[in-house]
């Protein structure tokens, strides 16, 4: 019968799962708030709302779990091109007064290497409320009799919030709703609803002239107060007009003073002014603004343009008058000469036409005056000496001196000069000088200059050979090459697209490979001869070293092995008789060259000794130069891994101190060394001293295995830096450091309880004085397993062979059905009314396995004015090497404590263990299976047959039979009980 009772609750156990094999994890994230939040909702599939004020203090807490500890990265998404996407590395979001526009979407990523990075979000929507405006706009109407005459004027309220504003109007102390007043109507436009609200006052009565507030209200929210604004409508209420008192357009020297004076001349309430230019430019930064007066100290030519005055009251629309400043000046004079265009020749030639134009920018363009000199006397206009001048309202200004049928005695220096009529500025005069001397350029690049070769780093003049008289201006620009991607790139070193040159050079300095390409040199059309400009082509040619991969690389190996070392050639300039030469420090290893089917060149070795630890270079070589790949190689070990998701990582047994589980993994234990022992250091925050200490370890650490050390005697509420070595035959290896802070536990009576055993005050559990033996409280890593090889379990729940858990040792003295318990802190209930009692979730992990395993059992013990143990959970039977987890739901009336029982099986191969106890106030999350069995029939029938089967188990000498009828002797609360213990027995039940 025994077997049969054992079979039951092994079935039972083997539907709970597998448990994981390892620590390494993926990445999970969860999003939890602090700070000042109004309110945080649910929305669909799992977007989160956080509704905050505006100036208060957003602060969002990214939590993750997996191993390595992953990266987080915040970042937002919003509607603007501008700010698309804004990121933060940091667990922590933290936004200092928050204004509207930093409201969106923000989402948090978490990524570790394993699987897919995982990713949350939640919505910030910022809450805030503008203080209202009120408008005024009216209307008049006139009937076609003429005998009717209707005015009607609209009050608009217009306040910027979020949520929806909801307004109210009130005139004096009466408040205005629709239907209150025949002349009143109030209604939202349909296009703008719940952006503004119109009051509407048809033909206007003498009550109508009254104080008008407009209330505006977001109801509260976030604790946002209502605002109001105010308006008197009188018989004198008006839109606003606004006159200038200066001249259209104000035309001024540059260096003087200029005022201008803008008034209201009319309006009611009293428009206010306001000066400002188009497009959203700056006033000048010398400017002064008083009231309507704009002065402008030392006025400059940029500071001319057009200036508006607005005025505006709030009645009607703003009132906008222009004015233009012009500051006289002239600007970008330039020339050029034209030869006879009925003659293939460029040349001048006595007996041709010959045109010699001069062009000028001038402010304002219609005060523009040009004149001409030869040799410095006047020029006047003839048959022969033609003087145009194009329209005064065309800018620039051209001139144009045509010398028709050109004689010796035309040769000499003719002079362009440009001025305003009313004077201020300075005249520009431009000489052109014709003789027999005057030639049209041509260009030439000197030999041995049109293909030119430099390294990467060098600088390199371009130079074009310009000849003829006058000489003129040579423009740079770069050929395009053929493809999209060449064509991006065709702009001048200078990021240009044409660079101008007065002396035919381009110097480039500290020239980068994409520089090279092909350079056009051109004549301009200015400051010389209007005809079809010359050009000449150069070739630059950059090269540049190799570019190698890897350039730093570390390799990290233990003695005995074999490795190899690839370098690999990415570009070179030139490609051809490269070079390679591998070393060890200074030590030469081999040389080569490369052929033209490989791009790399590999370094073997087959067994690495204590010499082979150093830096290995490769340098392969051109004629511009070397590139290097580096490789490092060390025995050092890599950092260790600290495990943040640590169960219950601390625990405090006395009032000043606290202790924390310190857990970690090892980076590729195995390509290193063996890992012989971790030094630990540990510094209080704020302090410079260091305490150190070494952790021996036993064996070869594998990887993904979870090392566990205990810091205890911390001084509580500091925090500490902890730093963590590992330690090889070659040395110290890598550190990892991280701060473990303090954080006071919940208060345990009302909240949550939780408790690893990793404190030797067992966190105030204790032993039952009434039981038969005590639970051990041990880690795997000094378990003696010499008596009992097949039972108990080979690390603490989270695969730490350092943690520690309770067990009960089942091997001798001890017997079968022996008990030990183990009592919790009594925990005080919320209500001590049934009606209202609260409920706890009690969780554990367990461990049992073995071929003589007992049973386990929990018990709620209420302490009333009796105390109860009512049974709430039990499991029998081997249920395989792993540990497990089981969730129940408790709801006590009074003080409470719970009761772990483990039994002793029938042999020594039953050693059960249990490990992070933890009670939470509410529901069980996630339950496993089959783990919780809340207080109905099936929990009685459990209860009942365990206690049936143990007052029974020990009359060996009874049939099946008669342990039957024994069994159903009991007071059952149905038949169907019966049954299913018939079912299990095989037995038919007869009624």
């Amino acid at each position: 019968m025994g077997v049969v009772f054992g079979l039951l609750w092994l079935f039972t156990g083997f539907l709970q799962g597998v448990h994981g094999q390892g620590v390494y994890a993926p990445p999970t994230v969860r999003i939890v708030h602090s700070g000042q939040a109004c309110n945080v909702e649910e929305e669909r599939y799992s977007e989160r709302v956080y509704t905050i004020k505006e100036g208060e203090t957003l602060e969002l807490q990214c939590l993750v779990t997996g191993h390595p500890r992953p990266q987080i990265r915040w970042t937002k998404t919003a509607g603007g091109a501008s700010d698309r996407e804004s990121s933060l590395h940091n667990e922590t979001l933290r936004i200092q007064n928050i204004n509207r526009h930093q409201g969106g979407r923000y989402y948090c990523k978490a990524e570790n290497g394993l699987g897919s990075p995982a990713i949350r979000s939640i919505r910030v929507d910022v809450y805030y409320l503008d203080d209202p405006v009120i408008t005024i706009h009216q209307s008049v109407g006139e009937a076609k009799e003429q005998f009717y005459f209707e005015r009607t004027v609209f009050l608009r309220c217009v306040a910027n919030s979020n949520p929806p504003v909801h307004y109210t109007w009130r005139r004096g102390r009466e408040v205005l709703s629709q239907g209150s007043d025949s002349g009143v109507e109030i209604y939202e436009p349909f296009f703008t609803q719940g952006e503004t609200k119109i009051l509407k006052l048809k033909n206007l009565r003498p009550q109508d002239y009254a104080d008008y507030t407009c209330f505006s209200s977001v109801r509260n929210v976030c604790g946002i107060e209502d605002k109001s604004a105010h308006f008197t409508l009188s018989n004198r209420t008006a839109p606003p007009s606004v006159k200038l008192l200066l001249d259209d357009p104000l035309v001024v020297n540059a260096g003087e003073t200029i005022t201008l004076v803008c008034v209201a001349s009319g309006g009611d309430p009293h428009p206010s002014l306001k000066w400002m230019r188009p497009d959203g430019q700056q006033l000048p930064r010398r400017s002064v603004v008083k009231g309507g007066t704009l002065t402008v100290p030392a006025v400059a030519i940029d500071d001319g343009g057009v200036y508006s005055c607005v005025g505006s009251n709030n009645v009607g629309n703003p009132a906008k008058k222009t004015t233009t400043i012009l500051v006289r000046g002239l600007r970008k004079g330039r020339f050029w000469i034209t030869p006879d265009p009925y003659h293939n020749d460029d040349n001048i030639q006595i007996g041709r036409e010959v045109k010699i134009s001069c062009q000028v920018e001038a402010t304002p363009p219609e005060e523009l005056q040009f004149s001409w000199l030869k040799n410095g006397r006047p020029l006047r206009s003839s048959e022969r000496m033609v003087i145009t001048h194009t329209d005064t309202d065309v800018s620039p200004g051209t001139t144009n001196l045509d010398i028709i049928d050109l004689k010796f005695t035309d040769f000499g220096t003719y002079t362009c000069v440009a001025s305003l009529r009313n004077g201020g500025t300075p005249e520009i005069s431009i000489d052109v000088n014709i003789s027999s001397t005057t030639v049209p350029p041509e260009l030439t690049v000197p030999r041995g200059r049109s293909h030119l070769i430099t390294q990467e780093g060098d600088t390199v003049d371009l130079q074009c050979l310009v000849s003829g008289k006058p000489k003129p201006i040579i423009l740079w620009s770069r050929v395009e090459e053929s493809g999209v991607a060449a064509a991006a790139t065709a702009l001048m070193p200078d990021g240009s697209v044409q660079t101008e040159s007065y002396d035919g050079i381009l110097r480039i300095s500290n020239v980068t490979r994409e520089m090279s390409g092909t350079y056009r040199c051109q004549t301009s059309q200015y400051n010389g001869f209007n005809v079809k400009p010359r050009e000449a082509l150069i070739q630059l040619v950059v090269q540049f070293p190799p570019a190698v991969e890897p350039e730093h690389t570390e390799i990290r190996q233990a003695l005995g092995r074999a490795f190899s070392l690839t370098c690999r050639l990415l570009r070179a300039h030139p490609a051809r008789l490269l070079r390679y030469e591998w070393k060890l420090g200074t030590r030469l290893l081999t040389v080569g060259q490369f052929s033209d089917q490989r791009d790399d060149t590999n370094y073997h070795v087959r067994a690495l000794n204590r010499e082979g630890y150093g830096e290995y270079t490769c340098d392969i070589t051109n004629e511009a130069g070397a590139g290097r790949c580096t490789f490092l190689v060390t025995g050092k070990a890599n950092p260790p891994e600290f495990y943040y998701d640590t169960y219950s990582a601390l625990w405090q047994s006395r009032p000043r101190v606290y202790g924390f589980k310190l857990q970690w993994t090892q980076m590729e234990p195995n390509a290193v060394d063996r890992i012989l022992a971790y030094r630990l250091g540990i510094r209080q925050m704020g302090q410079s001293r260091w305490w150190e200490q070494e952790i021996p370890m036993e064996g070869t650490i594998q990887k993904g295995e979870l090392l566990t050390y205990n810091l205890t005697e911390l001084i509580k509420p500091e925090s500490y830096l902890v730093r963590l070595t590992p330690i090889t035959r070659y040395g110290e290896g890598d550190s990892t450091e991280r701060i473990i802070t303090y954080s006071a536990p919940v208060n345990p009576h009302l909240r949550e309880f939780q408790c690893g055993f990793e404190d030797e005050a067992l966190c105030l559990f204790s032993q039952d004085k009434n039981d038969v033996f005590d639970w051990t409280r041990h880690s795997a890593a000094t378990r003696d397993t010499k008596y009992t090889p097949n039972t108990g379990p080979s690390s603490d729940h989270t695969g730490s062979k350092q943690g520690f858990y309770m067990y009960i040792e089942t091997s001798r003295p001890r017997l079968e059905d022996d008990t030990a318990r183990l009592l919790s802190p009594t925990f005080n209930s919320k209500s001590s009314s049934v009606s209202n009692n609260p409920t706890y979730c009690f969780a554990f992990y367990y461990h049992m396995y073995g071929k003589h395993i007992g049973a386990l059992n929990v018990f709620l013990r209420q302490k009333g004015q009796a105390v109860t143990d009512t049974l709430v959970w039990s499991l029998t039977g081997n249920q395989g090497d792993r540990w497990r987890q089981a969730k129940v739901k408790i709801h006590p009336t009074t003080a409470f404590q719970m009761v772990i029982e483990g039994v002793r099986g029938s042999g020594i191969e039953g050693d059960i263990a249990i490990d992070d106890v933890a009670i939470e106030e509410g529901e069980c999350k996630d339950p496993p299976p089959n783990s919780e069995y809340a207080l109905d029939e099936k929990l009685l029938f459990d209860s009942w047959l365990l206690q049936t089967h143990t007052q029974f188990r020990s009359e060996t000498s009874r049939t099946c039979f008669e342990y039957f009828l024994f069994l159903s002797s009991v007071n059952m609360k149905d038949a169907q009980s019966l049954r299913t213990i018939a079912s299990f027995l095989n037995l038919s039940l007869f009624h």
